[in-house]
C-alpha cells in the first residue's frame, strides 16, 4: 500500500514509477475518484451531524414542530442511505485502484523494460573447470537414484519430483547448516503455517498482482503459501513494536507451493521450477533509519551461506521493470549452472520499505509517535534450487556428487554421494 498523502501531494512521483515499471496505471483518473469519494465523506458526515442534532430537538417538540422533525429526518434517511451506497462503491472501486500501485523504487534501481535490463553488480568466486563432458542434475539424480521424475509425475502430473535416499540427507544437512549459520547472526528460527488468510497473502503485496500464481482451499478460503515471506510479514500485524528490539531477525522453513502460471513448458524437469519445494526464508522488521544498512546485511547473510558451499555466483541489481509490486529494491544470486552453461536465479533479496507494514499495520513506538516499521526478505536457502546447483557444481567424471565440505559433519562423515550398484 501506498502513502496516499504522497500520492495526493506529489503525483508526478508515481507516475515516473508507473512508467518505469511498465504499468498500466492512471493517476489522474485515480485522483478524480479520490477526490469524489472524498466529498460524499464529507457530504455523509455533514448528514449525520444534521441526524443527531434533529434527533436531539425532537423529544423537545409538540405537535406540527415535532411532525415536521420526524419528516426531515426520514428525508436525511433515505438521502444518507443513498450516499452511503454511493461511498461504499467508491472506497471499494479506490481501494481496488489503490491495491495495484506499486512501492517507489531507490534511486540504486536501474530503469529497464524486463530482465534484459537488469544489472551486474559483482561475480564471486569462479567457474568450474571440467576435463569431461558435464551433466545436467536431473541426469546425475537419476543415474545415482536419489531423483525420481517419473514416479512424481504419475501420482502429482508435471513439475513434481521425489527426492530419494541422499538426496533427502543432503536437504537436511543444507537445513541444519543453513539455520547453524543464521541463529548465530540472531536470526530467531520459526516453521509457520503454510496455509494462511486472504489478509496476508494480500498485506504482504502478492495479491491481488499475482493471485493467479496461488492455490486456494476453496472449502476454507484460505491460500498455499508460495514463500514463507507470507506468514513471517504477518507474524506482527496490527502490532506495536518495541524500538529497542528493532532490528526483528526471523528465519523459516516451510513448504512452498506455486502454480507457475504463465510458464507453460519453461524450465521443464528437474528441481528448478517446480509446484512444491522447500525453503528457508529470512525475515526483518527494521526501524526505517536503519533499513539500508540492515538490508545489506541481509544481502551478506545470504551471500554468507552460499560462499560457505563454495558455489560460483553473481549478485544482479533487479531493474524497475523486473521487481516485484512491494520492492523498492531486489537483489538477485545467480548460481552457475554448468550444464545450461548459465547463471540461473536461486535467491532473491528484497527490500519493501513501508509497503507491507502499511497493509498490514505493523508500527513502532518512536517516542510519542507511531511509525510503520520496514520489511525486508530474502531466500536463505532454496532447498531444490541449491540441491541443483551443489549435484552440477560438484559433479565428478563418474556421475559421483562431491559433498561440499561443509555439509559433511551433517551428513555422518559421507564425502560423496556415489551409485550405490
Amino acid at each position: 500500500m501506498i502513502d496516499l498523502e504522497l500520492l495526493r501531494k506529489n503525483p508526478d512521483i508515481f507516475k515516473t514509477e508507473i512508467k518505469n515499471r511498465q504499468m498500466k496505471i492512471d493517476v489522474d483518473d485515480d485522483l478524480k475518484l479520490d477526490a469524489e469519494r472524498r466529498e460524499l465523506i464529507f457530504k455523509v458526515d455533514k448528514i449525520r451531524a444534521e441526524k443527531n442534532e434533529a434527533s436531539k430537538k425532537v423529544p423537545l417538540l409538540s405537535g406540527q414542530e415535532k411532525q415536521e422533525m420526524i419528516a426531515r429526518m426520514k428525508n436525511l434517511n433515505n438521502e444518507l442511505k443513498g450516499l452511503e451506497e454511493r461511498l461504499s462503491e467508491k472506497e471499494k472501486e479506490f481501494s481496488d485502484r489503490m491495491s495495484l500501485y506499486p512501492n517507489i523504487a531507490h534511486e540504486s534501481v536501474p530503469v529497464g523494460r524486463d530482465e534484459s535490463g537488469n544489472v551486474v553488480a559483482y561475480f564471486v568466486g569462479d567457474k568450474p573447470v571440467f576435463d569431461f563432458k558435464v551433466k545436467n542434475h536431473i541426469e546425475i539424480g537419476s543415474a545415482l537414484g536419489i531423483i525420481d521424475e517419473e514416479r512424481a509425475s504419475k501420482i502429482s502430473g508435471a513439475r513434481f519430483i521425489f527426492l530419494k535416499n541422499d538426496a533427502v540427507r543432503l536437504q537436511f544437512a543444507l537445513i541444519l547448516y543453513v539455520f547453524d549459520l543464521l541463529i548465530k547472526k540472531g536470526f530467531s528460527p520459526l516453521i509457520p503455517p503454510v496455509l494462511v488468510k486472504e489478509k496476508a497473502m494480500y498485506g504482504t503485496g502478492f495479491f491481488p498482482v499475482e493471485a493467479s500464481q496461488y492455490y486456494k482451499m476453496e472449502l476454507d478460503d484460505l491460500f498455499l503459501i508460495g514463500t514463507a515471506e507470507v506468514p513471517l510479514c504477518a507474524y506482527h500485524a496490527d502490532e506495536i513494536l518495541d524500538v529497542n528490539l528493532l532490528p526483528l531477525k526471523y528465519a523459516a522453513y516451510s513448504t512452498c507451493f506455486r502454480r507457475e502460471a504463465g510458464s507453460y513448458g519453461k524450465d521443464m524437469g528437474g528441481l528448478f521450477r517446480v509446484h512444491q519445494f522447500d525453503k528457508i526464508e529470512m525475515f526483518i522488521f527494521s526501524h526505517p533509519d536503519k533499513s539500508w544498512d540492515d538490508y545489506e546485511m541481509l544481502r551478506e547473510t545470504l551471500e554468507n551461506i552460499v560462499k560457505g558451499l563454495g558455489l560460483h555466483y553473481r549478485i544482479m541489481n533487479m531493474c524497475t521493470g523486473d521487481i516485484g509490486t512491494p520492492n523498492a529494491k531486489k537483489y538477485d544470486l545467480e548460481a552457475w549452472i554448468p550444464s545450461q552453461n548459465t547463471y540461473r536465479e536461486i535467491a532473491s533479496c528484497s527490500n519493501d520499505t513501508d509497503f507491507q507494514a502499511r497493509r498490514l499495520n505493523i508500527k513502532f513506538k518512536d517516542g510519542d509517535k507511531k511509525r510503520l516499521v520496514h520489511t525486508m526478505n530474502s531466500t536463505a536457502c532454496a532447498i531444490g534450487r541449491m540441491m541443483m546447483a551443489i549435484m552440477e557444481n560438484y559433479q565428478d567424471s563418474k556421475g559421483n556428487v562431491i559433498i561440499p565440505d561443509i555439509l559433511r559433519k551433517y551428513m555422518g562423515g559421507m564425502e560423496v554421494i556415489k551409485n550405490k550398484d
